[in-house]
């Protein structure tokens, strides 16, 4: 059903609905007032009556008859409409119409009251006139029917309920052409987007404001739906790419070591009498391989929930309490690091703990293993501390080795992906994942000298330090960054120092 049609339908039945309930109000108001008249017009009406029944009892009796008949008929004209009932010592005198004789009245009325016989009522009022004592009470009994504006009552009754029977269709008829015409900027949005299909067109909902209140907001919601469905879409599409690429490159990546590990197991097979000293490289080489392999694993597991991680999972936390914590465990897992922290408390930044967390360890991991000395200790200076800067409050975490450093032309290709050197145990992915974890938090990550002139590298990381306990709104009206760490090469992608360190 239209929804004008709907519209027209409920006025159509409220209107004449209305118009009884008013007209029972008016009809009661107007009983109520017609009534009151009636008692009045009676009160009115005793003092003449009374006036006249007086008169007709000085000469009642009398030897004055001709004045006697007069007084009686100007007595009887007087009460044309109203009726009277006049006991005297010559007995009784009525006219007009009156209650039954049977009919009980009250034994004193000087205000009009009202008494039932049989189905009829009437206005009744009494008064003493004459010489008649006090103790006989009155003599004098007027009555009025209180039937005179039923007849009034009735017609007004008659015009209400007509009224109702003419305003039911006419209401409707008008209801739905109003609503007809105001429903045409709804039935044009109507068209406009029933035409749309987001999983076949990329056409979108274009809305001129039409300074209707209701429409215009159904269009915005509307254009809202089919944003946040494109929004989902491209979130999809990158998900299921990631996905791809990261079957892709694990099964690329981890082929080597595999193929490596096959051999090995192919040669102890098939020379079950090797030499023990052949037999010890051989196992050997197995354990390099399958510790590359787990950790090859774990970083591309740690790229992934990189590219996957949602805006949700993003919190405000202490980056202070996170390097403590990063440190303690270096320290428990390699106890020949010589590690020095010197960290600020209460350095507040916005982000994914799990992530800052793994970016940390993989700094710390990497200086302890190329950030040597000449003498293989593995010495590690940590400090964290806020900017200098007032206007962009950041937090500000370095970390400094003693290793032969890197130069200048090869800082940026340390954080592609498999990069390794020809030594390195690892899997060429820990300073990847760091990038992509300070790219995500839209800070910045620089690779320099130490300060000091000694040999080594310094990893300077600015993450924006937050005051308050919770920056999600901010967060979530910057654009998201495109995160393909497992897609693209880095030369698709901005370096790490280039990232908006803005949250």
């Amino acid at each position: 059903m239209r929804l004008s049609t709907r519209i027209a339908l409920a006025i159509g039945l409220s209107v004449p609905l209305l118009v009884l309930a008013f007209g029972w109000v008016l009809l009661t108001m107007l009983t109520g007032d017609l009534r009151a008249q009636q008692g009045s017009q009676l009160s009115a009406r005793a003092t003449v009556i009374t006036r006249n029944a007086k008169n007709f009892l000085q000469v009642a009796g009398g030897n004055r008859p001709v004045v006697e008949k007069t007084r009686r008929h100007r007595l009887v004209s007087s009460a044309v409409d109203v009726g009277f009932r006049l006991t005297g010592p010559h007995g009784t005198l009525s006219a007009g119409p009156q209650a039954g004789a049977s009919v009980k009245l009250p034994s004193s009325a000087p205000q009009p009251v009202i008494v039932t016989s049989g189905e009829a009522e009437w206005w009744v009022m009494s008064r003493r006139v004459g010489a008649v004592p006090q103790d006989d009470g009155p003599n004098l009994w007027l009555f009025l029917p209180d039937t005179t504006y039923k007849a009034q009552v009735k017609l007004v009754r008659s015009r209400v309920l007509t009224g109702a029977l003419l305003a039911a269709p006419l209401a409707g008829a008008t209801a739905w052409l109003i609503a007809t015409r105001a429903a045409v900027p709804l039935r044009r949005l109507q068209q406009r987007t029933s035409g749309l299909d987001p999983r076949t067109s990329t056409a979108r909902l274009e809305h001129t404001p039409t300074r209707i209140a209701e429409v215009d907001d159904l269009a915005l919601t509307l254009q809202t739906v089919l944003a946040r469905y494109d929004e989902q879409v491209a979130r999809t599409g990158e998900a299921l790419e990631t996905a791809r690429s990261f079957a892709a490159s694990a099964s690329h990546e981890l082929r080597t070591p595999l193929m490596s590990m096959r051999t090995n197991l192919d040669i102890l097979t098939e020379h079950p009498d090797l030499d023990s000293t052949d037999r010890a490289e051989v196992l050997e080489d197995l354990g390099h391989e399958h510790t590359r392999l787990l950790g090859l694993l774990v970083m591309l597991k740690a790229l992934a929930q990189g590219d996957l991680v949602e805006a949700e999972a993003f919190s405000s936390l202490d980056f202070g309490e996170l390097v403590d914590a990063s440190v303690s465990d270096l320290r428990r897992t390699r106890p020949d690091a010589q590690v020095s922290a010197h960290t600020t408390g209460g350095l507040l930044v916005y982000g994914w703990e799990q992530g800052l967390r793994s970016a940390v360890d993989n700094l710390l991991t990497n200086a302890w293993t190329h950030g040597r000395a000449s003498d293989g200790v593995a010495s590690i200076e940590v400090t964290l501390r806020p900017s200098r800067d007032p206007h962009q409050p950041a937090a500000v975490l370095t970390i400094d080795d003693h290793g032969p450093g890197i130069p200048p032309e090869r800082r940026q290709e340390v954080f592609q992906r498999f990069l390794r050197g020809p030594d390195s145990p690892g899997s060429g992915l820990g300073l990847t994942l760091v990038a992509q974890q300070i790219a995500l938090h839209r800070g910045s990550i620089t690779i320099s000298d130490r300060p000091d002139g000694q040999p080594g590298t310094r990893f300077e990381v600015r993450l924006a330090a937050t005051g308050v306990q919770d920056m999600q709104n901010t967060l979530h009206t910057l654009p998201l960054m495109r995160r393909d760490w497992l897609i693209g090469t880095p030369s698709d992608k901005r370096t790490p120092q280039q990232a908006d360190s803005r949250h």
